[in-house]
C-alpha cells in the first residue's frame, strides 16, 4: 500500500494527479490535510484532538481528511487508518518548488521526512510553480521514482526529495541527482492597517541564492532539469563535533 499526503490539502489538484498515477501500480489511500498547511514544516498537533473525516468526491471515498498538519497525517494514516503495511509514502504534488533552504519550512518535504523516522521509504515531489498548471509530468516522475525507491532498500531511513521544472515535458533536461541548496530568505514585511484601526503585517520574501549553489536543487532546477535529493532528519554537524569539544573543556564547562 502506498500512502499519499500532502501540503496543500486534501481537494489538491497535485494530490488528485499523484493518486491517479500511482494507483496504476499500487492500492493508494490518500490521508492528508482538511486545510492548506503550507510552509507549517514538521509541526504537529499535541494541544487538541485530531478531527479525522472520511472525505468524498463525486460522491465516491476519496481519502481521510485530517484537521491538522502534514506530519500528523502521515503518524495517524500509518498508525490507524491504513488497513495494512505502507510501503511508502509520497507526499505531493506540491505546487510550487521545495527546493534549497524551503526545505526546512516546507510541510510537503516534513511529511516524507516524518515517514523515514518511522522507517518506511519516501518520496516528496514538488512542481516549480505557484500558478495553475498541469502536473501530469510531475506524477509520472513521482510514479518512477516510487519503484526506484521500493528498489533499492538502502534508501530506507532516507526522504528523496524532488523537484520538477514547470516546463513542457520535451523542455526537461534530464533527472539529476544533486545537494540541497543553501542561501537566505530575504524576508519584508508589508504594514497595513485594518478599519478598526488594528495593525497588521503581510510577510513575503524572495530568495537569495549564495555563491555555493553549483550542483545543487536550487541551480539544477532553474536550468530545467528535474532534481532528486537525499534528505536526513539527524541535523548532527559531525564536522563541528570534536572542535566544539575541545572548546567546552577548555573553557572548564
Amino acid at each position: 500500500m502506498f500512502l499519499l499526503t500532502n501540503d496543500d490539502g486534501i481537494y489538491a489538484k497535485g494530490l488528485g494527479s499523484l493518486y491517479e498515477e500511482l494507483s496504476r501500480d499500487a492500492r493508494c489511500l490518500i490521508v492528508a490535510p482538511e486545510i492548506e498547511q503550507s510552509a507549517v514544516g514538521h509541526a504537529v498537533t499535541i494541544f487538541r484532538p485530531l478531527m479525522v473525516r472520511r472525505a468524498t468526491k463525486n460522491n465516491n471515498f476519496l481519502g481521510y481528511a485530517v484537521y491538522g498538519t502534514p506530519a500528523d497525517c502521515v503518524k495517524i494514516g500509518v498508525k490507524e487508518l491504513a488497513q495494512e503495511p505502507v510501503d511508502l509514502v509520497v507526499s505531493g504534488i506540491n505546487r510550487g518548488s521545495n527546493a534549497g533552504i524551503n526545505v526546512i519550512y516546507s510541510g510537503t518535504v516534513s511529511a516524507a521526512t516524518e515517514a523515514a523516522i518511522m522507517g518506511i521509504p519516501s518520496l516528496a515531489v514538488s512542481l516549480d510553480t505557484h500558478k495553475e498548471a498541469d502536473f501530469t509530468y510531475a506524477a509520472k516522475i513521482a510514479r518512477r521514482m516510487a519503484w526506484l525507491i521500493l528498489s533499492n532498500p538502502y534508501l530506507r531511513g532516507s526522504a528523496i526529495n524532488v523537484n520538477v521544472p514547470c516546463l513542457p515535458e520535451k523542455e526537461i533536461k534530464g533527472v539529476v541527482v544533486v545537494k540541497q541548496g543553501r542561501g537566505n530568505v530575504m524576508e519584508s514585511f508589508e504594514k497595513r492597517v485594518d478599519p478598526r484601526e488594528n495593525t497588521y503585517y503581510w510577510v513575503s520574501g524572495q530568495y537569495k541564492s549564495g555563491a555555493d549553489q553549483a550542483d545543487t536543487d536550487v541551480q539544477a532546477l532553474a536550468a530545467g532539469y528535474v532534481t532528486v535529493t537525499p534528505i536526513q532528519y539527524d541535523l548532527t554537524r559531525y564536522d563541528l563535533l570534536d572542535s566544539l569539544q575541545q572548546a567546552v573543556k577548555r573553557e572548564g564547562l
